[in-house]
């Protein structure tokens, strides 16, 4: 174990410290910072909305819901999406919609049924590009096994939008006799990721046409239905299951460490990111540990069942560049840290903004 410095040891005691505290929104108004999954969108969850709505189903925070209805478990997620371009490599909103809200359902232990759509369409939107992305979003539920029962549609005054945003909400069945969340994480589990991370992000982010970058990079937009129920029948002691989105694994690695008051270590040399992923990020000065993925999950299982389930998530075609990234500890509670490939440790906190604006 590497030894701790009086340097390192008093970032370690203000961190903690900031734990602790009770979080209070300090800005005036919302800023882009709030919508990025880091610390500003946590304390804005935690200080307003955790704050007035406080109760025992939403505490968890987890990104579903787990209801009882007479007798019959189900799960209940809600998102909005308001990706910028609306369509680009690999996807466009309508299947991120579908594929975004399937994944919130899968990775609380559900089987997605039915879901919802909501759409807020600005004045002068094509016709024919709403035609395209409700085409996509058909698609997209076909392929996943769910249905989109309702929705609404509203209209805003041109220039008071950005073409088309749309909502969702979903509902699954919890079948199986398991409780997933990042709360139950225990040290010398192990900590998996399902496949290479970072491709949405950069994507997105190269295809605004800002940067004078070129990469063959396609979105992961993908549902993970699937891909979750055959690690649960494979390991159905699996801790928890996240989708890695807004925020990236990063931001799902300190969320376990604090939810569970226990410390994580990974390994930089064992997280998988494409070449080209990797390259862009490094111009961008981004690290892909904090990019977006919408076909990626993070799961934590016992250190036993760990090659099992990488066997399971790796016998998916979503899933074959699964990998063990590190483990839970009893260590340093609350902190994430990571061992670089040169052979140092840093630690991996929450960021405060998002490089990376409207990515979902």
């Amino acid at each position: 174990m590497t030894e701790t410095t009086g340097r390192e040891q008093q970032v370690l005691d203000r961190i903690e410290r900031i734990r602790r505290r009770k979080p209070r929104v300090r800005e005036e108004r919302i800023t882009m910072a709030h919508g990025s999954g880091g610390k500003a969108t946590q304390t804005l969850i935690e200080a307003i909305f955790l704050d007035a709505f406080r109760n025992p189903l939403l505490e968890p925070l987890e990104d579903a819901a787990a209801l009882r209805l007479d007798g019959t478990r189900v799960a209940l997620t809600t998102d909005s999406y308001v990706v910028s371009p609306l369509f680009f490599p690999g996807g466009d909103i309508g299947d991120l919609a579908v594929n975004g809200t399937v994944n919130d359902l899968s990775v609380a232990g559900a089987r997605p049924l039915y879901l919802s759509a909501g759409f807020i369409l600005e004045e002068g939107f094509p016709v024919e590009d709403l035609t395209r992305v409700v085409a996509s979003m058909r698609d997209a539920a076909a392929a996943a096994g769910v249905q989109i029962v309702t929705g609404d549609t509203k209209v805003v005054q041109k220039g008071k939008a950005d073409g088309c945003y749309i909502n969702t909400a979903g509902v699954g069945l919890l079948e199986r006799d398991v409780t997933l969340g990042i709360a139950n994480a225990r040290p010398d589990d192990a900590v998996i990721v399902s496949g290479p991370i970072g491709d949405h992000g950069i994507t997105i982010m190269l295809a605004r046409g800002e940067l004078d970058i070129e990469a063959d990079l396609e979105s992961d937009t993908a549902p993970l239905n699937t891909l979750v129920a055959g690690l649960l029948d494979a390991v159905p002691g699996t801790r928890a299951l996240r989708d890695a989105t807004r925020g990236g694994v990063a931001t799902i690695l300190n969320e376990i460490a604090k939810a569970a008051d226990v410390g994580v270590q990974v390994s930089e040399d064992a997280i998988p990111v494409r070449t080209e992923v990797r390259g862009a990020a490094e111009l961008l000065g981004i690290d892909p540990m904090y990019v977006a993925c919408e076909g990626r999950l993070v799961a934590v299982v016992p250190g036993a069942d760990a090659d099992r389930a990488v066997a399971a998530l790796r016998a998916h075609p979503l899933g074959e560049q699964a990998a063990v990234i590190g483990q839970v500890t009893a260590e340093q509670p609350g902190i994430v840290q990571l061992k670089t490939a040169f052979g140092g440790t840093r630690i991996v906190d929450l960021l405060v903004g998002d490089p990376l604006p409207r990515i979902c």
